[in-house]
């Protein structure tokens, strides 16, 4: 374990800078107490009842973009320990019903929430101190902590694709390429937005369009375009007060990575120290194709994950409304 921060956030906008939190012992820096010892839901605190208020006036069209895509999309499934879902419709002729089953169902196999609980600092080392033993008991920061608050705020687009073409940069969607803090930020500056506090920032690499035209059939370990693994890309997204970042890709990072460390798997910073939500494989396109048609890059976001007691991860059910 490792001692909490000394600063505990009263407001959230009083969170320290990344360089003013405590060193944690393996690498990068520790997010842990910030909103309290016993707290379960990490950077979404961020999200307060005036933040949503003020994102709900983004809404000027009505325009609805769903960001799931369909349960069995990323089919063979890109992570080899997650299977496709089975779905069984149960007739009933005499009473005019119909019931269905779903079995074999991963809820990371497509579109997803990682929760606090999927990914630790180290082993036995979870956001805020949680151990294994808390996760497997469904005591600490598994899914439902999410649902019962909701999810619901600013979502700022960054179309790295559009960002890099203009940049004169050659682009492979099935590549290894590594976005740098410099890379987000020509892609913000190019959508005209501002980061703000309790912001979801959603990653449009192409990814996920790429990956279901190619249909490769050995997707194990294979490349993905995605943030870079850095202390520096971890600062940025501290410091801007990012509360989520959600990606058409497979682990919003640069793949293939080395999972050995927190410096070269920052889902162990992201999720282990800051408590930040990781949404992966999400459906982008549609939403990507209308900020490009009317240069708006910015919506209102819900997000209404499982309420699922001591779940690791969920379908988003996300929405964003322009």
């Amino acid at each position: 374990m490792q001692p909490a921060t000394k600063h505990e956030v009263r407001r959230p906008e009083d969170l320290p800078l990344y360089d003013d939190l405590p060193p944690a012992p393996a690498g990068g820096r520790s997010g842990w107490g910030v909103f309290g010892a016993d707290d379960n839901v990490g950077l979404l605190n961020l999200q307060t009842p005036d933040r949503v208020v003020a994102a709900a006036r983004l809404i000027r069209r009505g325009k609805v973009f769903p960001l799931d895509a369909a349960l069995d999309a990323f089919s063979p499934p890109i992570a080899p320990t997650r299977g496709m879902p089975r779905h069984t419709v149960i007739h009933k002729p005499e009473i005019a019903v119909f019931d269905d089953c779903f079995d074999n169902f991963f809820p990371q196999a497509s579109s997803q929430w990682d929760s606090l609980a999927h990914v630790g600092y180290r082993p036995n080392c979870f956001y805020n101190g949680a151990t294994d033993d808390d996760i497997i008991a469904g005591r600490r920061n598994t899914i439902e902590h999410w649902a019962r608050r909701g999810i619901a705020g600013r979502a700022v687009v960054l179309d790295m694709p559009a960002a890099l073409a203009e940049d004169g940069r050659g682009y492979d969607p099935g590549s290894a390429t590594a976005f740098s803090v410099a890379d987000l930020e020509l892609a913000r500056r190019r959508a005209g937005v501002e980061l703000h506090a309790g912001d979801v920032v959603i990653l449009h690499t192409g990814f996920g369009a790429w990956y279901r035209s190619q249909r490769p059939a050995a997707p194990g370990g294979m490349a993905n375009p995605g943030i870079e693994c850095s202390e520096s890309m971890c600062r940025y997204l501290w410091d801007r007060r990012v509360a989520a970042v959600a990606s058409d890709n497979y682990c919003v990072e640069v793949a293939p990575f080395d999972n050995s460390s927190p410096s070269t798997f920052i889902h162990r910073i992201l999720i282990g120290q800051f408590g930040m939500a990781l949404g992966e494989l999400w459906w982008t396109e549609d939403l990507v194709a209308d900020c490009r048609a009317d240069g708006v890059y910015e919506a209102f976001l819900t997000s209404a994950p499982l309420h699922a007691a001591g779940a690791i991860g969920s379908p988003p059910n996300a929405l964003a409304i322009k």
